[in-house]
């Protein structure tokens, strides 16, 4: 079971960018994948995840209504939109899978996990 994330970069205030994650060894309809993120010298925490039964997506209130998750069960890649992206979310981000139809933005229910793709927000 592997996980790779890509698309991270540095960009500016304001700015969009589109994270991937491919996961490889199951499939999307079996596993929930979450988004988590982590800044320097703070705890690692959930953004956004979506379930492999219906698609329903979960999104943090710290990014509601800028970042949207996605999936594409074809190429079992789920993406993370983040628009007008700010220094706060300057940080790592990491995606993990669950093993359960509903997702968690908790990052002890994860049952694999990613190497994460950084992200800095220049002002």
């Amino acid at each position: 079971v592997q996980l790779q994330a890509s698309g991270g970069g540095l960009v500016q205030l304001g700015s969009s960018l589109r994270l991937s994650c491919v996961v490889s060894g199951f499939t999307l309809d079996s596993y929930a994948i979450s988004w988590f993120r982590q800044a320097q010298g703070k705890d690692r925490k959930g953004v956004s995840c979506i379930s492999f039964s219906d698609g329903t997506p979960s999104i943090g209130r710290s990014v509601k209504g800028r970042f949207a998750i996605s999936r594409d069960n074809a190429t079992n890649t789920v993406y993370l939109r983040m628009n007008n992206l700010d220094p706060e979310d300057t940080a790592t981000y990491y995606c993990a899978a669950r093993g359960r139809k509903d997702c968690s933005l908790y990052r002890y229910y994860m049952d694999y996990w990613g190497k994460g793709t950084e992200v800095t927000v220049s002002s």
